[in-house]
């Protein structure tokens, strides 16, 4: 009997993902017998070609990572949906848009400009900024096109299943991979995660008072962390009340805050919104009469790099999407 294929493709990320894969140790070896491996670009030497000598529908699944930046990414991704029976968005990129995602706050033109003209260590009198097409001696060369907004992956094909994590746990991944092969899985649209906030998870609750209310806002090298104390009450931003659980805690266990690379729980529409609303509610204003202006604008003005803070991992996939500024 044939084994199911199965493909992965890494679009804009950082590779954490392909290196989670390589996490699951010894599973990785029961996958590679349970599976047909047809595409793993970051390992194995297979071509587009290959995949597009597949009947459509031929693969099992594809995984694929990273948010789509380039017009190459968009091509590929679009292939593997025509040839896959099933569609995972693989990691925090694939799922919201990730770091790459964070480019939404600049036009493709202020990115070329810092990168290729103005960075001290960039040595370009003349300009030049890459062109999708270049005619030399030699014929012509090319490039893919460099898109001005970084999308999501289901901005720009259907997907079905969403693996979060910055990079996904391998539980997760393990269990993902076993609930496809038995058939197992959840709704289409379901994220393979547990549907909880992180908080309920976090080693720190049992110590975590009510009613927290945060007088200065510190950021995680300013102060001696305590690690049985939770960040909030310390005044540092975590983003666990508005983020999914099922990483394992990873940050928090190396005592610092949750930054949001799960994702949302299920309902919840902005995740970047609630993350601000959340801390806006703890600030402690009201319990603070008389305070002068400037000394509420100190207060909030200690949330250093917001966009970055509470949008970390989301921006594209948020109601924001991207700076409307030119």
């Amino acid at each position: 009997m044939a084994k199911p294929k199965i493909a992965f493709y890494w679009c804009a990320s950082c590779g954490g993902c392909e290196k989670a894969v390589i996490d699951l140790d010894e599973d990785l070896l029961k996958l590679a017998d349970a599976v047909d491996i047809v595409l793993w670009p970051v390992v194995l030497d297979f071509k587009r070609k290959a995949i597009e000598a597949l009947e459509d529908g031929e693969i099992a699944v594809s995984f694929i990572n990273g948010a789509v930046r380039l017009g190459d990414q968009e091509e590929m991704v679009k292939l593997l949906r025509q040839r896959s029976q099933l569609v995972v968005a693989f990691g925090s990129c694939a799922h919201m848009g990730g770091i790459s995602g964070l480019g939404n706050l600049y036009t493709r033109d202020t990115i070329f400009q810092r990168v290729y003209k103005e960075v001290p260590t960039v040595e370009n009198t003349e300009g030049i900024t890459p062109q999708e097409r270049t005619t030399l001696d030699i014929g012509e060369l090319t490039l893919p096109e460099f898109y001005d907004t970084v999308k999501t992956l289901d901005q720009v094909i259907p997907v079905d299943y969403y693996l979060p994590g910055c990079p996904p746990p391998p539980d997760l991944i393990m269990n993902a991979v076993n609930a496809i092969l038995e058939g197992e899985l959840p709704e289409k649209g379901a994220v393979l995660a547990p549907n909880k906030a992180l908080c309920d998870t976090c080693p720190m609750a049992e110590e975590r008072r009510e009613g927290i209310s945060i007088k200065e806002i510190k950021r995680p090298h300013e102060i001696k962390i305590s690690p049985w104390k939770c960040f909030l009450e310390q005044g540092i931003i975590c983003l666990g009340p508005a983020t999914r659980s099922g990483c394992g805690e990873r940050c928090i266990k190396a005592n610092m805050p949750c930054r949001g690379c799960m994702g949302p729980v299920k309902g919840t529409i902005d995740q970047g919104t609630k993350a601000f609303s959340m801390i806006a509610s703890i600030l402690g204003l009201e319990e603070e009469e008389g305070m002068t202006e400037e000394e509420v604008k100190k207060l909030v003005d200690g949330i250093v790099d917001p966009a970055g803070t509470f949008y970390r991992f989301s921006l594209p996939a948020s109601l924001l999407t991207r700076s409307r500024t030119k």
